[in-house]
Order: structure tokens, then C-alpha cells, then sequence
């Protein structure tokens, strides 16, 4: 049994970043592809909304959704954050879990037990049938918020940039400020960069 671990709204300038674990052993892993479940990023978003109750409802299958707001990002960075929320991950599997793949190209130096072991798999979205049930998870559940977050601030567009840093998203925050849900410290650096750009 392995586990893979996605997030989603990592590069976002609004909300949540969602990470989330899917294990489940080789045989069940080949049912998950039998279902269609692939990258998340070459899904539709109706099609990743089909395939979360999919995932969740597969027999000897294990899910988790680890959030961390916009003020945990300001407050403790983003890297820590990523790092908090593997670890709560892992600490939430394994009793029954000792393998934990990781997609990117980084474990963020993160020291296990001997008897865990934590891998970083480049395109592991794309390989590894575990990590790819993650990564609709987490991308499911961030798009879920910004859609919450859109029948509030339905000005700044969310629906389309999905709270990424897109240059009409950029000049809703310089005309309209901040929500509350805006992560400020990425936001400033974002927008400078932005300005020398445009």
C-alpha cells in the first residue's frame, strides 16, 4: 500500500492551499485507472468534481484533505506550510502506510522514521495512480472554495483565474485592495513582479 500526496492553490494570490493523500494498494490503484482518473490538470473541472465521490467510495481506499488558509500562508510561508501539511498526511497513515510519494521535485527536507519513507516524483501527477486521485481531491476542493468565494466577490473574477495571479486579477486588487482571503505577502511580490512585466 502507498500513498500519494498533490496540492492545489499553491501559486494561488486568494484562499486556501488544499493537500491532500490518497492511499491504496497496487490492485486498487489499477481500478482507479479503469475509472479514468488521471493528472487532475488534464481533467475538466465537472469531470474532477465526477470522479471526488469516485475516489472517496473506492473500497480499501484511505483520503485525506489537509487546508491551510490564506492567514496560516501569511503567518508561517508557504514552504511551511506545504511541509505541515505532508507531515499531517503521514502521521495520519502510518499505521497503515509506510511508502509516501510525493509529486515535484522536492521532499522540502522533511526527516522521517527508517521505517517511512517519503519520495518526490517529478510528473508523479501523471505516473502514479495514487498521487493522481490526490491531485483531483485537493484541485476539487480548492475550486470549491473559489467558487464559495465568488458569490462574495463575484468583482475579482475568481471563477475564471481561480485566484491566480492573471493581469486583469492583479488589477482588481490594485483597484479594489485585498478581501480577507487574499494572501497578502504573496500578493505584493506578485504584483511588483507584474508591473516590471506589463
Amino acid at each position: 500500500m502507498i500513498c500519494g500526496i498533490d496540492e492545489a492553490g499553491r501559486g494561488s494570490l486568494c484562499g486556501s492551499l488544499f493537500v491532500s493523500g490518497v492511499g491504496c494498494d497496487e490492485k486498487t490503484a489499477l481500478l482507479l485507472q479503469e475509472y479514468g482518473i488521471k493528472d487532475s490538470k488534464k481533467l475538466s473541472k465537472n469531470t474532477r468534481y465526477k470522479m471526488n465521490p469516485i475516489i472517496q467510495n473506492t473500497p480499501n481506499l484511505v483520503f485525506i484533505t489537509i487546508e491551510k488558509s490564506a492567514r496560516n500562508i501569511d503567518s508561517k510561508g508557504l514552504s511551511l506550510c506545504l511541509k505541515e501539511s505532508i507531515l499531517e498526511i503521514i502521521q495520519a497513515f502510518q499505521e497503515k502506510i509506510t511508502n509516501f510519494y510525493l509529486d515535484g521535485n522536492t521532499t522540502f527536507s522533511i526527516k522521517l522514521p527508517n521505517s517511512l519513507k517519503l519520495t518526490s516524483i517529478i510528473q508523479g501527477d501523471s505516473k502514479i495512480p495514487q498521487i493522481s486521485a490526490a491531485s483531483i481531491l485537493a484541485k476539487s476542493a480548492k475550486d470549491k472554495e473559489m467558487e464559495k468565494l465568488h458569490q462574495t466577490y463575484p468583482e475579482y473574477d475568481f471563477l475564471k483565474n481561480a485566484g491566480y495571479g492573471t493581469k486583469s486579477h492583479l488589477d482588481k486588487i490594485q483597484k479594489l485592495g485585498y478581501t480577507p482571503y487574499h494572501r497578502k505577502s504573496f500578493v505584493i511580490k506578485s504584483s511588483q513582479k507584474n508591473v516590471s512585466l506589463f
